[in-house]
């Protein structure tokens, strides 16, 4: 037996839960998921020496010459699936990728996220996120034909989905993945989940994993779960709000101050933090909205936010401060609303944390609030007139930003930045050459 405790306990739950197979699971730099499949007779010498595996297939990762990739499971992130059948039983465990020479691999997005983990706990502040991820059932994956045409926490025979929201919420559970609350959405066929918040890393696990259970039920149940940003013209976009804040090492709120002359109880720390996500959203849009998709969501008229703005009581802001329990310290947090949830969450936490710490450190003033202006009713270009800045119109836009943004090559480091600046511009040149079926309608007879 090794001497770690965590990892006896995984050897140990292996035996008595008949389980056959341990899936190691990493993710790709865009966030999708990579496994392969270990027996248990080799799971010591794993957590001691890593698996090998060939880093040359996986996006983003390396080329063909240096392709020899060594993955060291996270005992700490052990579970059994749910899904598969109890004899024979599978398990899965997260993973850090090194090199052959044991060195961090600089592709890897969750050590990305772990590092700027690490940089706030040297300041003194852990980062705990909560975020609600929307998304669409859809009779199957070739088509957009929705299951219901209910609204806003609807529940009617209209929410046909209400067992599938059941049984992805009691799988989350049984996962370790606490929730806190699931409903439909506005859309048709729209459905919200949202986890307990919890720091950042062990987050953004629960985002991968509860991706993957949401489309596994949904598959069980004969229908087909979609991440996609904006996959209907008509319907609102699938976001993924993030609910941040920092705590000190004493489990103090750090951004809670009930004399905050403004009224919205938050600390001067808490404000520059906010002024590092305004400031560097822009730059970080091409991590947070990372497909030609996801800037049909960020429209002007649309119900997602556009512009570089906050407030208390309007939803309209980019950066939100709930106030369901205004004087309750453990509830202070802001909320960031453009993230959609088809964004890799080790890159997206990484970058959020990384603008927040920015303003910290710059001490950068807190612009004024918005209260009492609905910005969605006002077009970009009137918003522009009246000098406040807006995010990226498009991907194409994005991703000159954060080509040329010296905090996201200091946060991803070189390998992801170079890589997604690549990739990123080879989508927007390939979709600026695809001629749209608008365009057909719209020219085809008049020109």
């Amino acid at each position: 037996m090794s001497s770690n405790p965590e990892q006896d306990f995984v050897l140990k739950t292996i035996k008595g839960r008949d389980v056959h197979f341990v899936r190691f699971w990493f993710t790709d730099v865009l966030g999708n998921m990579k496994s392969f499949a270990v027996i248990p007779s080799e799971l010591e010498n794993a957590f001691d020496d890593g698996m090998g595996f060939d880093g040359s297939c996986v996006e983003g990762f390396c080329r063909t010459r240096e392709s020899d990739m060594l993955a060291f499971p996270d005992a700490s992130t052990f579970q059994v699936l749910p899904w598969r059948p109890e004899s024979n039983a599978v398990g899965r465990m997260f993973c850090d990728i090194r090199t052959p020479e044991g060195k961090p691999f600089e592709g890897d997005p969750r050590q990305v996220l772990a590092r700027e983990v690490q940089r706030a706990l040297d300041m003194g502040y852990v980062l705990n996120v909560g975020p609600e991820l929307e998304f669409f059932y859809f009779k199957d994956q070739h088509s957009t034909e929705v299951l219901d045409h209910g609204g806003y926490f609807d529940l009617t025979s209209l929410d046909y989905a209400s067992d599938l929201r059941r049984d992805t919420v009691l799988t989350l559970e049984k996962m370790g993945i606490p929730v806190e609350y699931s409903h439909h959405e506005n859309g048709p066929s729209q459905h919200e989940i949202d986890l307990r918040f919890t720091d950042a890393l062990s987050m953004a696990d629960a985002v991968m994993t509860y991706k993957l259970v949401v489309k596994e039920i949904a598959m069980k149940h004969g229908v087909y779960a979609s991440f996609m940003p904006k996959p209907l013209a008509d319907a609102p976009g699938s976001g993924m709000h993030v609910h941040q804040s920092l705590f000190d090492l004493d489990g103090n709120n750090a951004f809670f101050d009930p004399n905050d002359p403004l009224g919205y109880n938050l600390s001067d720390l808490a404000k520059h933090y906010i002024a590092g996500l305004l400031k560097y959203a822009p730059e970080f849009c091409c991590i947070t909205n990372q497909y030609v998709n996801s800037y049909k969501r960020l429209v002007s008229g649309g119900e997602a936010p556009t512009y570089i703005s906050w407030g208390a009581r309007n939803r309209s802001t980019l950066v939100r401060i709930p106030a369901y329990r205004p004087n309750r310290e453990v509830a202070c947090r802001v909320e960031l609303r453009n993230p959609d949830p088809a964004a890799n969450p080790y890159l997206a936490f990484a970058c959020m944390l990384a603008a927040g710490l920015a303003g910290i450190e710059e001490e950068l003033p807190l612009q004024d609030p918005t209260e009492g202006l609905d910005l969605f009713e006002l077009s970009r270009q009137d918003l522009r007139k009246q000098g406040v800045r807006t995010l990226p119109e498009s991907l194409g836009e994005a991703v000159e930003l954060f080509a040329e943004s010296e905090l996201m090559k200091k946060t991803l480091g070189e390998h992801i930045h170079g890589y997604l600046v690549e990739t990123k511009r080879a989508e927007w040149n390939e979709y600026q050459g695809t001629v749209s079926e608008w365009e057909r309608n719209r020219y085809l007879e008049v020109l």
